[in-house]
């Protein structure tokens, strides 16, 4: 028998990241999140944003090879030809030791106008060995449960300040803890549409850089567990955000940037909509409540059209739907603000926070970090403070190994 039976960390793993939209306590108002498959979709996995706040719409794209994530757009005003960044982010630490996240990010410039990037996106939820009903552990029978995202975009310069870029990607979700016949690896496709205009505007007697980007990530079909006969909404997002970096010196300059997201998914009708319905008196908090109309209210959802929403109408449709009225979709908006000190191009520091309503998933934090970039290669570093629930992320540093293809090309040709 195995010393440790595993068999739980998928469903830790999943609790996990149910914490990152629901609070530990009970509320009076209708705790009501916009659920989408594929989580690790809407993971930032570079420690530049990281560290400030999960912003990086409309930050500077001078030195940064991690646009593909946040705004490809902007790879065409990046300073070097080519670049390969790695990014690693751990993932429940205080609970497990192998669920992470990983991110390989690279572009290559065609010219001074065009760009090609992609990245390769990989989230583990480590080994889970598999056990009887009875609690006996299966020897030699593990399986890794995973989440992957591969991405291509191609970007251009519209103008000498704006530029937009399209993109496609595959994504393939496996959560099976089991090997049974009716549960498969869910696969679906989605494109993004991105913007950036960037240019100098005059503030006191400084020439500041500002930078305004807009994204439209995941736009694409639904992805399904079950061989297509329930399927679930991706991660479609909208992302706006603005950035101003002001110079202080010849070697010292100073950004703020903020970022606004918008997911466009439709609001799933609440437990508190249905029980109005069959039980007006029943309290929806209560567990026996719950385990008493569980069933019915997976009919009922099903009965609403919820399921059988297209994409397309998926998005038009989240603007408009939540129960609550504007005041509840003003909700759904969550946003983050960074701030980052530059000196000479070569040190970093940076800080920023992250907001979400307690009633659409609670995630509240502030971040900090820092930055070294030499010639030939960046590393950054982010950590999270949580403060408003446990957070898979909560202390954990997180890494950003990046290079410079021109740097490298400079040191082989000495």
């Amino acid at each position: 028998m195995m010393k440790r039976n595993r068999v739980t960390r998928v469903i830790i793993s999943a609790v996990g990241l149910v914490l990152t939209v629901q609070p530990l306590h009970a509320q009076k108002e209708i705790f009501n999140p916009v659920y989408t498959g594929v989580t690790s979709l809407s993971i930032a996995p570079d420690s530049r944003a990281g560290a400030m706040g999960d912003v990086g719409v409309a930050t500077d794209p001078y030195m940064d090879i991690n646009n593909q994530y946040w705004n490809p757009s902007k790879y065409p005003f990046t300073n070097s030809q080519a670049g390969i960044s790695l990014c690693y982010t751990p993932w429940l630490r205080k609970l497990v030791s192998d669920i992470d996240l990983a991110n390989l990010t690279g572009y290559y410039k065609l010219d001074d106008y065009s760009a090609l990037s992609g990245s390769l996106t990989y989230f583990s939820l480590g080994e889970v060995f598999v056990s009887t009903d009875g609690g006996q552990s299966i020897s030699n029978f593990a399986i890794h449960p995973y989440e992957m995202a591969i991405d291509f975009d191609y970007s251009r310069k519209l103008s000498e300040n704006f530029s937009a870029a399209v993109g496609m990607r595959f994504i393939y979700s496996d959560l099976q803890y089991n090997y049974d016949d009716d549960v498969f690896p869910g696969k679906a496709f989605s494109a993004d549409i991105s913007m950036f205009y960037q240019n100098y505007i005059g503030v006191g007697r400084r020439d500041c850089l500002l930078g305004l980007g807009l994204n439209a990530s995941n736009i694409g079909s639904k992805i399904s567990y079950d061989g297509g006969q329930t399927n679930e909404f991706i991660p479609t997002n909208l992302r706006l955000g603005v950035s101003l970096t002001v110079p202080i010196d010849e070697f010292n300059s100073f950004s703020i940037s903020a970022d606004a997201n918008k997911l466009m998914v439709p609001t799933k009708p609440t437990f508190r909509q249905f029980l109005d319905e069959v039980d007006p008196e029943a309290d929806a908090r209560d567990a026996a409540t719950i385990q008493k109309y569980t069933s019915d209210y997976a009919q009922w959802v099903a009965g609403t059209g919820y399921n059988e929403l297209s994409p397309m109408a998926g998005i038009f449709k989240s603007f408009s739907d939540a129960p609550g009225g504007f005041e509840e979709e003003i909700r759904e908006i969550y946003w983050g603000v960074g701030a980052e000190y530059n000196y000479n191009d070569q040190f970093f520091l940076r800080g920023g926070y992250h907001y979400e309503n307690e009633f659409k998933g609670n995630r509240k934090y502030f971040t900090v970090g820092a930055g070294f970039h030499m010639n030939v290669f960046s590393l950054d570093a982010a950590y999270l403070i949580s403060t408003a629930q446990s957070n898979p992320l909560d202390q954990t540093l997180r890494f950003t190994l990046s290079f410079d293809m021109d740097g490298i090309k400079q040191i082989m040709g000495r």
